[in-house]
């Protein structure tokens, strides 16, 4: 009887499910061919798929046919090109690095270089925008693309003919040994390719003796619950559960480790803050509640919903959300939403700023019926709304001034560092051939302060300030630096540059060094 009513309530639903989307054709077939005036049915049935979707959850989405390939480009990893990482400055093209080993290195194209002429079409001085730049340089592997270019230094401009081929999207930022057996690892996000640069980047520390670890989730968004998955496994014995999946038409779904390599034993601290989201509260909330390492931050983002990305008939795309996440305590992370309010649910970090909650953790309130403890140490962890950290370690404002912040809006660092490199460029090799003697003796002269304060009047209209510029000084040194070390070298040198000077950072390394306080977090 039970299961004949299921049957029926289960064709009922069908049945209703078909009439309306007969009804929803023949509505837009009507609009077609009897309304008064010439509509955009496509731009309309885009529209009306957009507006149901923006009323279920925050991150069930329409994505156009033309966005597709845009969208799945950071999850895959990887885009097929030239291989070169660009600016466009004074309404020029200008190659900031060419990526170490695409297409474009190989060649000879260098950083600095000005691209003037792709395919035989003048790009210089015609109002290029970066969507024209993808449409010039992208396109399928083994295709030819003609460059000319001009470069400091060299009479004439110089020709180059390169096969485009598959470019790599790095998840790895940076992968250093912080401190004497002490590696570094910065996850920028969860793609096709970021399990396996994490297992190259471990076996790149191990060499370098490391024996402890800090995995920094700081900003990161997340991505694909599968490789938060297999980058758990790297650190979990066989067996044990990372997260599971449930929704109204999936059953449950354990996701548990399964390595088939080395286990990574040592000590383990995971960075997160306000930003960190989705894979990145899967991989701490199973290092948190298996008592696996302490995680040291702000409360995360709270995204605990899983999307399957759909296809639409005209090449167009939906990710609709169909299960949800949870820890393996069974915690459930995703923060409460009402109606999909978008604009609501993601003005909720100007809220925790207003409340007191990014400086204070006292400010952070979780109901009992919350309360969870961990599988080792039966510790208290919270659910429904984020992952709250063993160590708590407040927003830093004290460099802080709005000076600065204008700076940081205006674009002012960046578009000074190229500047400065493309003028300097020569010398600066000369002097740094290597990143450790740049690091030691490279500082902002008072010469170049006072020529970015300058260029950041003339170019970007922020009115100089003497005295928030003292306060915010060693802020606006430290990142001029970084981004020079960046252009010179690579982004995982930036981060030698910054981090000396990061609280949670050095939270991170006071954790290791003091390990008889903390190691009760653990099991």
């Amino acid at each position: 009887m039970v299961l004949m009513l299921l049957s029926g309530y289960a064709c009922t639903a069908q049945q209703s499910t078909s009439i309306s989307a007969y009804k929803l054709v023949r509505f837009v077939q009507y609009l077609g061919g009897s309304y008064v005036d010439t509509l955009n049915i496509n731009r309309m049935v885009d529209n009306a798929i957009e507006d149901m979707l923006a009323k279920l959850d925050p991150h069930s989405f329409y994505i156009s046919k033309d966005d597709v390939q845009a969208m799945n480009e950071p999850l895959e990893g990887s885009f097929e090109g030239i291989g070169v990482e660009f600016h466009i400055k004074d309404d020029t093209l200008m190659v900031v690095n060419p990526i170490v080993g695409g297409p474009s290195e190989k060649v000879g194209v260098k950083a600095g270089d000005r691209i003037t002429v792709i395919d035989g079409d003048t790009v210089a001085g015609i109002g290029l925008k970066i969507a024209d730049v993808h449409k010039y340089l992208r396109g399928k592997k083994g295709t030819k693309v003609h460059i000319t270019v001009l470069r400091r230094g060299v009479s004439g401009a110089i020709d180059f003919t390169i096969t485009r081929d598959k470019i790599p999207i790095h998840s790895i930022d940076a992968a250093y040994m912080i401190k004497p057996k002490v590696g570094y690892l910065k996850v920028n996000r969860f793609a096709v390719t970021t399990s396996q640069e994490f297992a190259d980047a471990m076996k790149k520390l191990e060499k370098q003796k490391m024996k402890d670890l800090i995995i920094d989730l700081r900003g990161n968004g997340g991505g694909l619950l599968s490789t938060a998955y297999e980058m758990a496994s790297m650190l979990f014995e066989s067996g044990k559960l990372i997260v599971y999946t449930k929704g109204r038409n999936n059953p449950r779904t354990d996701y548990l480790s399964s390595n088939k390599g080395n286990v990574f034993k040592g000590r383990l601290l995971v960075l997160i803050d306000e930003h960190s989201a989705s894979s990145s509260e899967i991989l701490t909330g199973a290092i948190q509640d298996w008592d696996r390492g302490i995680v040291i931050g702000r409360r995360s983002f709270g995204t605990g919903l899983v999307q399957n990305q759909l296809p639409l008939p005209d090449g167009s795309a939906i990710r609709l959300t169909v299960s949800r996440y949870y820890t393996p305590t069974g915690r459930q992370i995703q923060r409460p939403y009402d109606d999909g309010d978008a604009e609501k649910y993601h003005k909720d970090l100007i809220a925790r700023f207003s409340s007191g909650e990014l400086f204070n953790a006292d400010s952070i309130h979780f109901p009992d019926s919350l309360k969870y403890r961990t599988l080792e140490r039966g510790k208290i962890v919270y659910g429904g709304g984020g992952i709250m950290p063993d160590i708590f370690v407040p927003f830093d404002t004290s460099f802080y001034t709005p000076y600065y912040g204008a700076l940081v809006r205006s674009g002012a660092f960046y578009q000074f560092v190229l500047k400065w490199i493309d003028a300097n460029r020569s010398q600066l090799n000369a002097q740094y051939p290597s990143f450790e003697q740049f690091n030691k003796k490279f500082n902002v002269s008072e010469a170049m302060l006072n020529e970015f304060v300058a260029q950041a009047e003339a170019n970007h209209k922020v009115k100089p300030n003497p005295e928030q510029l003292a306060t915010s000084r060693n802020e606006i040194e430290m990142q001029l630096k970084a981004l020079i070390a960046q252009q010179l070298y690579t982004t995982s040198e930036s981060y030698e540059v910054v981090n000396p000077s990061n609280e949670i950072i050095q939270r991170a390394l006071e954790v290791f060094d003091h390990w008889e306080r903390y190691k009760h977090l653990v099991k």
